[in-house]
């Protein structure tokens, strides 16, 4: 867009959702003349509408339900769903016998339907994110690229949250509470790389045809590195599949998932062993409609193999963080490999993989055993690999820094980087006054402190009624999950700790008191992290070394049985794994103190040394080692 070419302000008329709501709706754009003259914006132009309704109001709780649409022609829309559709549907009946329901209308002078279907997917993203909206729905996806003019669609759709966000704020948070959300980063609305659109074609593709051929235990493979975008890729084909493809392996369109009742789309289920991601995903499938009391589709691996058969296979199984999926028994987990169990009851299983994100001894997958399952996927040329890296926002030179000193083990020369901030400190109150600072300022997002395990906590259970703390000389603080909101009254606090329920870890507002695990972070991104690596990791000559004594995570330290019977230590390539994870987190910055002396001298040194050629980073070149 030229300089001289300036976005204009859009038009945003809000009116009963009634018969009468139509008319007043042209009526209040007749008043005056300057009203007037933005008449065919509304009325003649293409225009994105949301209909919303508090679905509990009389208890004063403001949760809402939204529907998000485009239409070439709102009253004859409007009138559609007030006279056909709310007839056929309950959820359309419900927002018609609701006399609090209220229509938005949304014109602007360059919508075409391109824009305003790119549009209503942006207002899919960021509703999906809101706590207060209990239910979403616009029935179809909506993804928009190339087309004129995209280039101002951002600027557009932020003119019209800003000036909704001063009408209902509870409904239309700040843009920048949203973007900061656990919800936002794993919705299926966010538009996709060219890498992912075409990983997401090639699984639909295989999924098709192996409905369509009634076939069982496929499986298909995703690798990537943490930050690949392996979430959002999983989270909009488990939207996808769930709403638009049918159980025999064909596309539904949006007429059949809104007025067929016999179109049954394919039975798909999201797993994930990780507490928090579950939360996640549960919230989004209730708002989106995919799941609620009596259907279930968001569960951990171990449920839905307790109350699955293998004699019944559903259609599509999804696990996000797959490399946490159990390789032994465990609790209530009886069998041997909770991922062969799952083929054994669906037809498609995708499965997300980053073996450098294992940190359990039960996950821990041996080189043959995974390099088989692997050879096996490849022959059916069912491995799909991401190779983007998309959340942290460096230059090469500062990934390959990061690469080489979890991977090779190697500390080289810290390289200038202008958009990201990495910073080695000298205590860990430096550390935290700069998470804190961080934290204060709203443009800066989420900030938090986190540390490899090394300090002494157990889940649920306090240390002689006392707190379990991160101590390093005379600072400590709290391990995560223990520090309660600070509220005025018990109710106040019983409210907030049940609001924060619903929230990951990191989005706790309480949590900036707080150190995180692997436990609590992993799978998640922060906007700034401050990373505490303990004593289980060390420098020692010229090379990062790992110390299971001084780690307190038995799921680390504890030897593995392995498939001959005997007992194997993997510990240092599971501690390895945890500081990788650990030191992928921040999106747009990284603070590092490290326990060990030779080795925060050894990163003081590599940060202090600008000045010097990065020989070593050609030694080691990008094509880091893997032992995998």
């Amino acid at each position: 867009m030229s300089e001289h070419s300036k976005v204009s302000e859009p038009v945003i008329e809000e009116v009963p959702f009634t018969s009468d709501g139509i008319i007043e709706l042209a009526t209040n754009l007749t008043k005056n003349q300057y009203r007037k003259a933005q008449e065919k914006y509304i009325l003649t132009y293409p225009t994105v509408y949301l209909i919303h309704r508090d679905a509990n109001k009389k208890l004063n709780q403001n949760h809402y339900t939204v529907y998000v649409g485009e239409t070439n022609n709102i009253r004859q829309r409007t009138s559609q769903h007030l006279k056909i559709d709310s007839k056929s549907r309950s959820d359309w009946s419900e927002m018609v016998d609701d006399n609090h329901s209220k229509m938005i209308v949304i014109g602007h002078e360059h919508f075409n339907k391109s824009m305003t279907l790119d549009i209503e997917n942006q207002f899919m993203l960021y509703l999906s994110s809101i706590d207060t909206i209990d239910h979403l729905d616009n029935r179809r996806k909506n993804e928009q690229y190339d087309y004129y003019p995209a280039n101002e669609r951002s600027k557009i759709f932020s003119k019209i949250w800003t000036k909704l966000n001063k009408k209902h704020a509870e409904i239309f948070p700040l843009e920048s509470v949203i973007r900061d959300s656990a919800l936002f980063k794993a919705s299926p609305f966010h538009k996709l790389t060219e890498e992912q659109l075409d990983a997401k074609q090639q699984i639909l593709n295989k999924v098709k045809r192996a409905l369509q051929n009634n076939e069982t235990g496929q499986l298909i493979i995703v690798q990537g590195e943490a930050g690949s975008g392996k979430t959002v890729l999983l989270s909009k084909l488990f939207y996808e599949i769930s709403k638009q493809l049918s159980s025999d392996g064909q596309l539904l369109t949006s007429e059949d998932s809104d007025l067929k009742s016999d179109a049954k789309t394919a039975d798909a289920y999201l797993l994930v062993n990780h507490d928090q991601q579950l939360i996640v995903y549960q919230q989004i499938a209730v708002k989106l409609g995919i799941d609620d009391t009596k259907h279930v589709h968001v569960t951990k691996p171990t449920h839905f193999i307790n109350s699955h058969s293998s004699n019944e296979p559903v259609d599509v199984v999804l696990v996000d963080e797959a490399h946490l999926l159990w390789t032994q028994g465990k609790q209530s987990y009886r069998g041997k490999n909770q991922l062969k169990d799952l083929l054994k009851r669906a037809r498609v299983v995708i499965a997300v993989f980053d073996l450098n994100q294992v940190v359990a001894i039960n996950g821990y997958w041996e080189n043959d055993q995974y390099q088989e399952m692997l050879d096996t996927v490849i022959a059916k040329d069912n491995l799909i690999e991401l190779n983007n890296q998309m959340r942290i926002q460096a230059n090469p030179e500062t990934l390959n820094w990061l690469k080489i000193l979890t991977h090779n083990q190697r500390i080289i020369p810290i390289p200038e980087d202008n958009t990201y901030d990495l910073e080695i400190v000298s205590s860990p109150q430096e550390l935290q006054n700069k998470i804190n600072e961080k934290a204060k300022d709203t443009n800066h997002g989420l900030s938090r402190i986190l540390a490899t395990f090394d300090w002494p906590y157990i889940d649920r259970k306090s240390d002689g009624g006392n707190l379990w703390y991160v101590i390093i000389g005379n600072w400590k603080l709290p391990w995560n999950l223990q520090v309660k909101p600070n509220q005025k009254s018990d109710k106040e606090n019983h409210i907030q700790i049940k609001k924060n329920q619903s929230l990951s870890w990191a989005e706790q507002p309480q949590t900036i008191r707080e150190v995180g695990s692997t436990f609590t972070i992993q799978g998640f991104d922060l906007n700034y992290a401050g990373v505490i690596i303990g004593p289980s990791v060390k420098y020692r000559n010229g090379k990062i070394v790992f110390d299971s004594k001084c780690s307190f995570n038995k799921k680390v330290t504890q030897k593995r049985t392995i498939s001959d019977g005997s007992k194997a230590d993997v510990s240092e390539e599971l501690l390895r794994n945890e500081l990788n994870i650990l030191l992928t987190r921040g999106v747009h910055g990284l603070y590092i103190y490290a326990v060990d002396d030779q080795l925060r001298h050894a990163l003081m040194d590599a940060q202090n040394n600008f000045s010097k050629k990065l020989d070593l980073v050609a030694e080691d070149s990008t094509e880091y080692k893997s032992d995998k």
